[in-house]
């Protein structure tokens, strides 16, 4: 793997990530919740950030693109054309099947609508990663804010259908949470209550849970498993089709 990534907190619970081509220096930031810790970050490393690549318009995820473009005025912001008169300034709106370069680094685009609607998700594919935002969380997934139900649950089929060593990060440290509903409705999953304990053992001791797989997801994530038997008997939804059952998990989970 060539990349470099380097992960940290910003403002309360979103992630900080910066992706580094050692051959070519460029450096990318993914989203731009907070300026000083990314500037921090990449100041630590005498890393000169040359991309910003945005997932969506929300402001802890865009409201640090000023003060990073004041430092390295030459940055170019890359986001979905979709929501670039929500997100503003926008260098290179990009959508579905574009590729994002950071150097000799490249990134599918892949749109992922349903959190919001313009949503996108970048896959390295060289390097197997994928950085996805507030749609896909590590035994959860982003709340569908300005999409249909069915809409966040085929995008999210779309970055399961990765290959499973794909390294995913996310825009939140949000696993204890999305772990402890997780075992409320799939308690009997050895696999899940495994990870819960380890990301448990990892937050006490000031580690991040993050990256995780899409292999890991694939076997603890309900909201990817609303097809499989357990998860619907569950529920009290055997045979039910799976677009109502991932509804009736993200709705649980708004509850809770």
């Amino acid at each position: 793997m060539a990349a470099h990534v380097h992960q940290f907190l910003c403002l309360k619970d979103n992630f900080g990530v910066l992706i580094h081509d050692p051959s070519t220096r460029a450096t990318a930031a993914i989203d731009a919740p907070e300026a000083g810790p990314i500037l921090a970050a990449l100041a630590a490393r005498e890393w000169e950030l040359t991309d910003i690549l945005i997932t969506h318009h929300h402001f802890d995820h865009v409201q640090g693109i000023a003060g990073l473009k004041a430092r390295f005025p030459s940055a170019r912001v890359i986001g979905p054309a979709k929501e670039a008169a929500k997100i503003g300034g926008l260098d290179r709106p990009i959508g579905e099947g574009d590729v994002a370069a950071t150097g000799a680094l490249e990134a599918k685009v892949i749109e992922v609508p349903g959190h919001t609607s313009g949503h996108v998700a970048y896959w390295f594919e060289d390097e197997d990663i994928l950085f996805a935002g507030d749609t896909l969380f590590a035994m959860g997934c982003g709340r569908a804010f300005e999409e249909r139900f069915e809409v966040l649950y085929q995008s999210l089929l779309k970055l399961a259908a990765l290959p499973g060593e794909t390294q995913v990060y996310c825009g939140h440290e949000y696993t204890l949470a999305n772990a402890r509903f997780a075992l409320t409705v799939d308690p009997s999953n050895a696999i899940l209550t495994e990870r819960a304990g380890e990301a448990a053992r990892q937050r006490e001791a000031g580690e991040f849970t993050l990256p995780t797989t899409i292999a890991i997801e694939l076997a603890t994530n309900p909201f990817l498993r609303a097809d499989d038997p357990d998860i619907q008997a569950g529920l009290g939804m055997a045979g039910a089709d799976p677009v109502a059952v991932f509804t009736e998990l993200r709705e649980r989970k708004n509850k809770m």
